[in-house]
C-alpha cells in the first residue's frame, strides 16, 4: 500500500466520520454532565465505534449479505435513527428527561447516537467495506484499520476539549449550539435516507 493510498484512505475516512463536526454534537449530547462522566462516555463511544468499524472492515460485506441487508437499506435505517436524536436535541427532550430523573447510565449517549450512527454510521461502515475491498492483502487491511484508528484518535482529542469549549460557551451558548446542530443533524439524517433511496434504484 503506497503513500497516496494511505493519504486517500485517511482523507476519505476523515471526511465521512467528520471528527471536527462531531465535537459540538458531543458537547450538545453531554450537556450538564460532569467532566468524568463526559470522558467515560467519550471513550466508550470511541471504543464501540472502533470495534464496529473493525468488524465491518473485516467482514462487513459478508455480514450484510448473509442476513440479506443491502447497503441502501442500512443507510435508510441509520438516517431514521439519527432523525429521532435530532428531534430530541431540537425540542430539549433529553434535558427534560434528565431533570425528571436522577442521572444514571439509562441516559447514556455513548453507544447511540455517538458510537453509531454518528462515529460509525452507515457511511463510515460502508467506507470501511469499500476501502478494505480494494486489496484483500493483510498489509492493506491492516493499514486501513490503522488509518481508521488515527481518525478516531483525532476525534478523541477533540472530545477531550469539549469541557473547556462548553465552559466558554456557557449555558445559553450551549443551548444555541444544541438547537443549531439538532437542525443540522436532522438534515444529515434526511440525506442518509435520500442516499439510501437512491441506492435502491427506485429514483
Amino acid at each position: 500500500m503506497d503513500h497516496i493510498q494511505i493519504v486517500s484512505a485517511f482523507v476519505t475516512l476523515f471526511v465521512v466520520i467528520d471528527p471536527v463536526g462531531l465535537a459540538p454534537l458531543f458537547i450538545a449530547l453531554t450537556r450538564q454532565m460532569t467532566p468524568q462522566r463526559r470522558r467515560r462516555i467519550g471513550w466508550r463511544a470511541l471504543a464501540v465505534a472502533a470495534g464496529l468499524m473493525t468488524l465491518f472492515g473485516l467482514a462487513g460485506e459478508a455480514i450484510l449479505r448473509g442476513i440479506g441487508i443491502s447497503l441502501p437499506a442500512f443507510r435508510i435505517a441509520g438516517g431514521l435513527l439519527l432523525f429521532l436524536t435530532a428531534l430530541d436535541m431540537l425540542f430539549e427532550r433529553r434535558t427534560e428527561r434528565r431533570e425528571g430523573q436522577a442521572r444514571d447510565d439509562d441516559d447514556d449517549p455513548s453507544v447511540f447516537p455517538l458510537a453509531t450512527p454518528l462515529l460509525a454510521g452507515p457511511g463510515a461502515l460502508a467506507t470501511m467495506i469499500l476501502l478494505v475491498g480494494q486489496d484483500q492483502s493483510p498489509v492493506h487491511t491492516l493499514m486501513i484499520h490503522l488509518v481508521m484508528l488515527a481518525v478516531l484518535g483525532i476525534a478523541a482529542a477533540l472530545f477531550a476539549m469539549a469541557g473547556p469549549i462548553a465552559r466558554l460557551l456557557g449555558r445559553t451558548g450551549t443551548m444555541v449550539v444544541t438547537r443549531l446542530f439538532g437542525m443540522l443533524l436532522a438534515a444529515l439524517s434526511i440525506q442518509f435516507v435520500i442516499d439510501g433511496l437512491k441506492g435502491t434504484g427506485l429514483f
